[in-house]
């Protein structure tokens, strides 16, 4: 009678399985936000300045600026992320 006590049912083990996925899967997806956030705001930073710079012809230097600026605002987005958690 008391090791039917000692040992957990398999409902329980199958729930505490499917709670670790659940955790396992969620931190997966928190840290590719992540990086898909920061190369994303890098690249239309990259993006923007080229155009620009093919448009009004001020090569490298919009390229420049907006690059930097794109790095700026990935790193503002990854402490937004972080402060969400």
């Amino acid at each position: 009678m008391e090791t039917e006590k000692l040992m957990p049912d398999k409902d329980e083990l199958a729930a505490k399985k499917k709670k670790e996925q659940n955790e396992f899967l969620r931190a997966v997806s928190f840290f590719s936000q992540i990086g898909i956030t920061m190369a994303g705001c890098v690249f239309i930073g990259v993006f923007l300045g080229r155009f620009l710079d093919n448009r009004l012809g001020t090569s490298p230097w919009l390229l420049l600026v907006f690059s930097l600026l794109g790095v700026v605002a990935a790193f503002k987005a990854l402490f937004d992320l972080s402060s969400r958690v």
